[in-house]
Formats: C-alpha cells, structure tokens, sequence
C-alpha cells in the first residue's frame, strides 16, 4: 500500500510554491542517504524543477553489478495552471504516481528490502505550467520544450522505460484506473509485454487494458502531427525498450482541470510500476521478446527516422 507517500507528497505538491527542494527534502526524510536530486529548467515559457532520484539495486550498475535499470518517468506539463486555475490539475498525477513510487522504494530501502536493477525516476514539478489548445479538450503546456525534459531525464543507463502521465483527454481509454500500451522501441510499435499484463492484473484484481497507438503517438513533438499526449515522447530519445502508463477516467476529462486526481488510480499505477521494476531487476520482466525484435528488423530496417523529424 502506498496511500502514505501518495497523500505526503500530495501535500508537497498542491501548493502554488511546490519546488522541487522540497520534494527531495521529503524523499531525504524517508532515508537520509537517499540519492535525490533537483535543479531548474528554464524554457521559453518560463521554468520547472527538474527531480531525479537513484536507487541503487544490490546487483545494479551503481554497485559494479550486472542487472539491468529501469527509467521511471512522471510525464506532465505541469501541476497547476496558476493563475488561470487554482489547485492541482489532473496532468500533475504522473508526477504523483512517479514520485509515490519513489518515496516507496525508498522506505523499502531502508527497511532492508533492495531490488537487483537500479531504479532512476525523474520527473518535474512547476506550480504554474501555461494551458495550450488541444481536441477534445485543452491540454496542460509546459514551460519548458518537451525534447528539453528528454535530455534531462531519458539517460543511457536506462535499460527500459515505464512513461507514466494522465491520458484523460482522449476517446480512446476511457475506464477508471490505468492501461499500459504496446512496447515501443527505435520507431517500431511491439507486441505488448506479455508479463506487464500479469502484472497488470495482480497489483489490480482486474482484467489488464491496453490502449491504442498510432505511428503519430510515437513521433517527436513539434511536427504538425497529432499526439494522444506526450506519454511515449521518451520513446523519441532512446533505444530502450518504452512503455506508457496512462492514468485514465470514464469522461473526457482536460489536463487543466482540478478537483480530477482520483488516489485510488495513482496508487494502483505505482504500485504496479514497483513491481514491474523488481521483476525487470531480476531478468524476469522482459518489455520485448528480443529474437522477434531481431526478425523484424532483418525483414523491414530500421524505423529510427520515426524517432526525427523526417524529411
């Protein structure tokens, strides 16, 4: 259960001078020797706290082992719409749910309870994030370019990535609680992961869900092209394995809106990224089957030019 760190950091971050100082100074208090970390990013519209946190698995790369990292990303544009809405809005809940995830893995930590792979989850908070135009409904803006917060956060280290963001301003997924989508990999949409779905299903009770992609959805930002949200943009700056985690609701709910963060669907996404994390740690989660990944390039090429800006 996660409940604790979630409402904690809810806390922290539903307040017009959340910062990222006191994000790592929660995440410091849960264990002081934590490995957090905060700097700003300043763009055209303005500026964010970039949060990154490290955790050390006991056979990762940080201690000379040999298990594969895992990227846990919050993706968003912002926490609040000030001053054009008060409060926080529903495209803060992959911040949430990443950094709930941290402060859990954390505690974990602390307690004894390590996992083999490394976990780096990184994400950003900005109180005041602008609002752009969007269909069906508006989306959250950043202040900052999204090929910036790539830089920032999609490292080399990363193995595979979980992308987490609010994905409720859409016809396409459209229950309470969160669906994964297929692996994306170097331009190709993959299979979906077969033990992502297990997991799926154990941290739920409930049948797994899965929504829908389209070669649009995986291209960089700032193409003409529409995108569903920026949920596979890490995918744009990687050659690791990605895979999006969308908070979902029954409506159409807008990025901007507030009073729309449902705890129940943040806890059950962190919990689920937490155990897909351990098992990937221990070469028991694979996010793609790399013999069929092997085939299908032998038989078509490459598709990296998806990941630019094309002709």
């Amino acid at each position: 259960m996660l409940y604790r760190q979630m409402l904690d950091l809810y806390d922290i971050l539903d307040d017009g001078k959340a910062d990222g100082e006191r994000v790592v100074e929660y995440l410091k208090r849960i264990n002081p020797d934590c490995l957090a970390e905060t700097h700003t990013l300043e763009g055209n519209q303005g500026i964010t706290h970039m949060v990154r946190v490290v955790i050390p698995g006991e056979n990762g790369k940080r201690n000379g082992g040999e298990a594969p990292t895992i990227g846990i990303l919050g993706r968003l544009g912002g926490l609040g719409a000030r001053p054009e809405r008060v409060g926080f809005v529903s495209d803060g809940d992959g911040a949430l749910a990443a950094l709930t995830a941290a402060a859990k893995l954390l505690d974990m930590q602390r307690k004894g309870d390590c996992l083999q792979g490394d976990v780096i989850i990184s994400t950003h908070v900005c109180p005041d994030a602008p609002t752009k135009p969007h269909e069906p409904v508006p989306f959250m803006g950043s202040p900052v370019e999204m090929y910036q917060v790539n830089q920032d956060e999609v490292t080399e280290e990363m193995d595979a990535i979980l992308s987490i963001d609010t994905t409720k301003g859409n016809r396409i997924a459209n229950e309470r609680g969160f669906f994964i989508s297929p692996t994306v990999k170097e331009g190709y949409i993959l299979r979906v992961s077969e033990r992502l779905l297990d997991l799926m299903e154990i941290t739920t009770g409930r049948r797994p869900r899965v929504f829908a992609l389209t070669q649009q959805d995986i291209t960089p930002y700032g193409n003409d092209l529409f995108h569903i949200n920026s949920i596979l943009q890490p995918s744009v700056a990687t050659s690791a394995p990605v895979v999006g985690v969308a908070i979902t609701a029954e409506t159409v709910v807008p990025g901007c809106a507030t009073g729309a963060t449902q705890p129940t669907d943040i806890e059950e996404a962190a919990r689920f990224v937490i155990e897909a994390a351990k098992e990937f740690g221990q070469g028991i989660c694979d996010f793609y089957d790399k013999e069929e990944y092997a085939r299908i390039q032998k038989l078509y090429g490459s598709m990296t030019r998806f990941q630019g800006f094309g002709e």
